[in-house]
């Protein structure tokens, strides 16, 4: 069974920093594609990073030199390094596993950022 766990989330205050996590079980981790997306109050699910098995980043052009996904293999771990945080990057944020040959979607329970003065 695939479990994706999420931690890292918290308060902060505007300019700050935070670093997520996302610890993947039960899956063989290096097949599968990986983002991290978020979701405000009263709006949808959005991308903010992905990263594919080669390495591959693409980002939401509103977190563009802020944000930086990565991920470890031997760990199991996608990260997503938040910098220069902003109201607006306020939302439940999300880790999805895709798999590479099947595109089965693998989701955790997300984490709250919350970033306000």
């Amino acid at each position: 069974q695939v479990q994706v766990v999420e931690s890292g989330g918290g308060l902060v205050q505007p300019g700050e920093s935070l670093t997520l996590s996302c610890v993947a079980s039960g899956t063989i981790f290096r097949s599968k594609n990986m983002g991290w997306y978020r979701q405000a109050n009263g709006k949808q699910r959005t991308m903010v990073a992905t990263i594919t098995t080669g390495g591959t980043t693409s980002y939401v052009d509103s977190v563009k030199g802020r944000f930086t996904i990565s991920r470890d293999n031997v760990k199991n771990t996608a990260y997503l390094q938040m910098t220069n945080l902003k109201p607006e990057d306020t939302a439940v944020y999300y880790c999805q596993l895709q798999n590479i040959y099947d595109r089965r979607e693998y989701w955790g329970q997300g984490t709250q950022v919350t970033v306000a003065s």
